[in-house]
């Protein structure tokens, strides 16, 4: 590499760091407060007497229609107090991920004055783990039976691919993607390219409100499939250019390139069982970064950017296939 090219690099690479120091600064100044509400410990010593009390501080977590008994049943259900019990083992104290939390709203809450803090109380779901998180305007739900460890006996009977996101430390993310869906706005999602940009969208959002947490975490890899992804990013992209994939509508590509899978599927010995699944989310992100560093627009008019715009725009060139 030239002096010149490697000075400037450096210097380009000083002043990002100032501007970023700058923001995350301006961002400990948000100071958001918050006290989480354990409404799950709080149903598991329920009672005839003190349920009415209950149902008037959660309303919207007693569906009208079902009656007063069914709920205490429910609390003297032995599966049920299992439940409870785990998640005591587990959730103690949750000091550690209130102050993730917080740290996540003051940095939505610094791009976004809109935002409120809501109310942010945890339950049990039956180990819904597609439904981990449920935000609103002004509640965010978090099902603790589905972040007990990865290998939890009760995630026993569930892909491994998935149950790796059964874990403490993905609260903040699944928050932080959840949040993220809620301010994207993309009006196609018919190519590939539309679903890589979208997700590139969600993951960069991520980056901008919970750089605190490690990128591979950002994505549901672990670090040796960051790696990959990085290592073999041009061939990724030549494999979706050379056989024409970008703006194809083939409704078979999410399953193999975008959706949450062990792998992703380019139907190439040897490369399938190495890949890590998502990879066109991935090459979304890059796309997106490439489009933030080359253009003078804002985080969150980027976020309802027409896919192709950003594209078109982004400058975007892979990094160059090492080993």
């Amino acid at each position: 590499m030239k002096p010149l090219t490697l000075f400037i690099i450096i210097l380009f690479s000083f002043f990002s760091c100032k501007h970023e120091d700058k923001i995350e600064a301006a961002i400990a100044q948000q100071d958001v407060n918050i006290s989480v509400e354990r409404f799950d410990r709080l149903f598991a010593k329920t009672n005839k007497q003190n349920l009415p009390s209950l149902k008037n501080t959660f309303p919207f977590m007693f569906p009208k229609n079902v009656n007063d008994s069914v709920w205490i049943e429910k609390t003297k259900d032995t599966l049920q107090q299992e439940l409870f019990s785990e998640v005591e083992i587990a959730f103690p104290k949750f000091d550690e991920t209130e102050k993730d939390i917080e740290n996540l709203f003051n940095h939505i809450q610094y791009y976004f004055s809109e935002f409120t803090p809501p109310r942010v109380i945890t339950t049990t779901s039956n180990v819904d783990y597609r439904n981990r998180v449920i935000v609103t305007d002004t509640i965010a739900l978090i099902a603790l039976d589905t972040y007990l460890g990865s290998s939890h006996r009760f995630y026993a009977s569930i892909p491994r691919y998935i149950a790796n996101y059964l874990k403490k430390d993905q609260i903040v993310v699944d928050l932080a993607r959840a949040y993220a869906e809620k301010y994207t706005f993309q009006s196609s999602r018919k190519t590939l390219l539309d679903e890589m940009i979208y997700f590139g969208k969600v993951l960069y959002f991520q980056d901008r409100v919970i750089p605190f947490v490690l990128e591979n975490e950002r994505i549901g890899y672990t670090e040796t499939q960051l790696n990959w992804a990085k290592n073999n990013e041009s061939s990724v992209w030549q494999y979706f250019v050379e056989r024409e994939l970008l703006f194809s509508t083939d409704n078979k590509l999410p399953s193999r390139f975008i959706n949450p899978a062990p792998f992703s599927k380019f139907y190439l010995e040897g490369i399938d069982r190495e890949s890590p699944g998502k990879i066109g989310q991935y090459i979304g992100w890059q796309i997106v970064k490439a489009y933030i560093k080359h253009n003078d627009t804002s985080f969150k008019a980027m976020l309802i950017m027409n896919a192709e715009d950003i594209f078109n725009k982004s400058k975007f060139k892979p990094r160059k296939n090492n080993g």
